[in-house]
């Protein structure tokens, strides 16, 4: 009986191998946040380390990622990450988004709470640990933004709506 179910264990983990999610890769950069933005050398490196595997439509998959049910859990993160912050599709967003987005940049790298912790447990993307150097350069520039966008549009079209 345990030979059994051993061997459907097996075919089980065998066929959902064959089961991938779309990967998460677009060339597409019309409404990337660098088509509206300053989005200097050193910030696209923080960005690039840090958080586009999970905010942007260009993720760069890890070797485990072709393990199923591993891929299926990073798509889960990936697909809600984006939900909350995409900069590849960051312009298309109306203003008052794109400004609050840049406001919560400043508040989650502030307060430690990206890069998650699951991004960089047991030594997967140690370069995704920011230094205090670099946490403080993407929210000196998260902040130069929004001062751009002040100074730029009236203070009504930086505020979002509330919903009824």
């Amino acid at each position: 009986m345990i030979g059994k179910i051993f061997l459907g264990v097996i075919v089980l983990l065998v066929i959902i191998q064959l089961i991938r999610p779309t990967p998460n890769s677009s060339n597409d950069r019309t409404y990337d946040i660098a088509t509206r933005y300053d989005v200097p050398q050193d910030v696209q490196h923080i960005l690039s380390i840090a958080c586009n595997d999970c905010h942007s439509n260009q993720t760069i998959y890890p070797w485990y990622s072709n393990v199923q049910p591993v891929a299926w859990w990073l798509d889960h993160h990936i697909q809600e990450g984006k939900e909350h912050l995409n900069f590849s599709a960051f312009t298309n967003a109306p203003l008052a988004r794109q400004y609050h987005k840049l406001e919560e940049i400043v508040e989650v790298v502030e307060e430690s709470e990206m890069p998650m912790k699951e991004y960089t447990y047991l030594g997967m993307h140690p370069e995704a640990n920011l230094t205090e150097a670099q946490k403080q350069r993407l929210i000196q520039w998260a902040r130069a933004q929004m001062d751009t966008l002040k100074a730029n549009y009236p203070a009504d079209s930086l505020v979002r709506k509330r919903r009824g």
